[in-house]
């Protein structure tokens, strides 16, 4: 093989080594904080339930109702005898009908007659709004404006059933959402178009990420374009042509880097005994014993019979057994340094359930030998 072919081999074996294994795009890692969104809320009526609505005693609802129909011309309210005040309440309770929460985020840069979906919640006695259709419901900011106007058919996913005094229930009925169920009459003003400088800010804290997103940037549009400020947010002087600073941000979003390894962690699902470990988790040295200890009674009725002649009496008599088991599970050692692979399989070694394992990663971490942080969620 000639000399400047073993030469090109060998440099393109460097730059094949030289080249990151993995890598995201800026837009994937940052936000900019002009784009953040906004939360909407709003009280509102859901009609056209099947009979599994509010009732009288639901107070907001029926007041609802009677302030809706009165916009529409429907007087509920008048001269009415003795027996029609006290019989008023029965002929208002409306169990078609539920009194409902209506929330939803208004994205950054949301314009008006643009829609956005929603989320509707029961807020009275109705059971299931399966079925139900959403009167139109003003979505008002924190300032008290309002942003964008509600309405539309409900998807509700959670279901319910009964019969013989028997109910089954799957997911929750009373909770629903209506997709594009919102549209925006108001936007949110935003420093982009106006600012020297925007800034963005890292999904997730980290001095390196941000420190590489920085030298990215500047090694595309040049020195002093980016600036750190902290572990999270990351200053960008863009165009001042609206055009130029759009396309600007195109391209920045889409440079590739390499982001640093995340923290070590580990999260624990307690309800239903889901544990997550990452790569980063490491173990120093220790050895670890789980077991359990069962203990099983068990009771019998006999019959005390006296002997023959002995004036004595039949009587009921109980026996109780009383057994313990305790596995003889093997101990497992940890050596300094262990990944994440070597303690998936320790742990699988011993049969340990998910339960156990989360008792088992809660001790490592309070002994100290568990190089990571510990979430419980």
């Amino acid at each position: 093989m000639k000399p400047s072919l073993i030469k090109t081999c060998l440099l393109s074996l460097a730059c094949t080594l030289a080249m990151p294994v993995w890598a995201d795009r800026v837009k994937d890692l940052v936000t900019v904080a002009a784009q953040r969104p906004n939360q909407l809320i709003g009280f509102g009526l859901v009609v056209g339930l099947q009979g599994s609505g509010d009732d009288a005693s639901v107070p907001f609802t029926t007041q609802s109702m009677k302030a809706m129909l009165a916009q529409m011309g429907v007087r509920i309210d008048g001269p009415m005898s003795d027996f029609e005040q006290v019989t008023s309440a029965s002929r208002i309770d409306i169990k078609n009908a539920a009194a409902v929460m209506v929330t939803a985020d208004l994205p950054g840069f949301a314009k008006p007659g643009q829609r956005i979906d929603v989320n509707v919640s029961a807020i009275g006695k109705a059971t299931n709004l399966r079925g139900g259709n959403l009167i139109m419901t003003a979505m008002r900011g924190v300032d008290g404006e309002i942003y964008a106007l509600a309405q539309g058919a409900l998807t509700a996913t959670g279901i319910d059933a009964s019969a013989a005094g028997s109910k089954v229930a799957i997911g929750v009925p009373t909770s629903a959402r209506i997709p594009a169920g919102a549209i925006v009459e108001r936007a949110v003003d935003n420093p982009f178009e106006k600012a020297e400088f925007l800034v963005m800010n890292l999904r997730d804290n980290d001095f390196s990420t941000s420190s590489s997103i920085v030298a990215a940037i500047n090694k595309k549009f040049g020195d002093g374009v980016a600036q750190a400020v902290d572990g999270t947010s990351i200053s960008v002087r863009p165009p001042q042509d609206l055009n130029q600073r759009v396309s600007f941000m195109g391209l920045l979003e889409n440079i590739e880097v390499t982001p640093s390894e995340p923290n070590a962690r580990v999260v624990i699902n307690s309800r239903t005994g889901t544990v997550v470990i990452n790569r980063a988790v490491r173990v120093t040295a220790a050895a670890v014993s789980h077991g359990t200890i069962s203990v099983a009674v068990t009771a019998t009725n006999e019959v005390s019979q006296p002997n023959p002649l002995s004036q004595g009496q039949t009587r009921d008599v109980q026996n109780a057994d009383i057994a313990v088991n305790e596995p003889k599970n093997p101990m497992f050692l940890f050596k300094p340094g262990v990944d994440l692979r070597e303690i998936v399989d320790a742990v699988n070694q011993v049969g340990a359930s998910p339960s156990s394992l989360i008792a088992i990663l809660e001790a490592l971490r309070s002994s100290g030998s568990l190089r990571a942080e510990l979430i419980i969620i």
